[in-house]
């Protein structure tokens, strides 16, 4: 099942989506602290956290698939959001110098097109920032929250699939230890949460960050090998 643009808005607009969003805006700034004058895009539904980059970055882009349906940012903010096909992204070649795919990958109709067209939207020193549900993780498995649709990953499948779409990984982080729970006494205790499920429980995070580059050299063509002239000598 695909979630829309429309739970995902409901979903933030709600205490329980409001602390998701701390959380996971934490975690994505330690990775990415600063962009200053780079293009920003976010694939899926990227409005909640591109915040964090969209007063210092050059241009910030909030592309929404068109399963999912149109989003916009909240009112009073310029509009930077657009709806396309996830398998042909609206911009030319290198355009971005960072892409973060939030409520995205998990959606995808096809995961491994949506990252060939990040690949090529993305400059060859760019980086991609991917928020995926761990399959080992509460958060999978609740259909009240974006992330309990789709399809969730393990660190090791996204890395297979990172690395079938000519990406490399550098590093990964794990966020959202907090039960799925609507309870304030569980919102309130969101830090306690994620601090001891760092330390206790690391592989059962609700969420999984995995930042990759593009690795160029996996799509350069090798040099044909020349052939070798074989002569034939005629016997004596």
């Amino acid at each position: 099942m695909t979630a829309d643009a429309h739970l995902a808005a409901e979903f933030y607009g709600s205490a329980r989506g409001a602390v998701t969003a701390r959380v996971l805006r934490e975690r994505l700034l330690a990775m990415w602290p600063a962009a200053p004058h780079d293009a920003v895009l976010g694939i899926g539904y990227a409005m909640p956290y591109l915040r964090l980059w969209r007063d210092q970055a050059a241009r910030c882009v909030a592309l929404t698939p068109a399963q999912m349906g149109a989003a916009r940012w909240p009112p009073g903010m310029p509009n930077l959001s657009c709806a396309a096909e996830e398998d042909c992204l609206p911009f030319g070649d290198l355009t971005f110098d960072r892409i973060l795919l939030v409520h995205g990958l998990e959606m995808a109709e096809n995961a491994r097109r949506l990252l060939r067209e990040a690949w090529r939207v993305l400059k060859d020193d760019g980086r991609l920032l991917i928020v995926v549900p761990n399959r080992s993780g509460m958060w999978a498995y609740r259909e009240s929250t974006p992330f309990g649709h789709g399809l969730p990953y393990s660190t090791g499948q996204l890395g297979r699939l990172l690395a079938g779409g000519l990406f490399r990984v550098e590093r990964r982080d794990a966020a959202l230890w907090m039960p799925p729970s609507r309870l304030r006494v569980v919102l309130r205790s969101s830090p306690l949460f994620e601090r001891a499920g760092r330390k206790m429980v690391p592989g059962f995070a609700g969420v999984t960050l995995t930042e990759a580059v593009k690795d160029v050299y996996a799509a350069m063509p090798l040099q044909a090998v020349p052939r070798r002239r074989l002569v034939l000598a005629e016997a004596a």
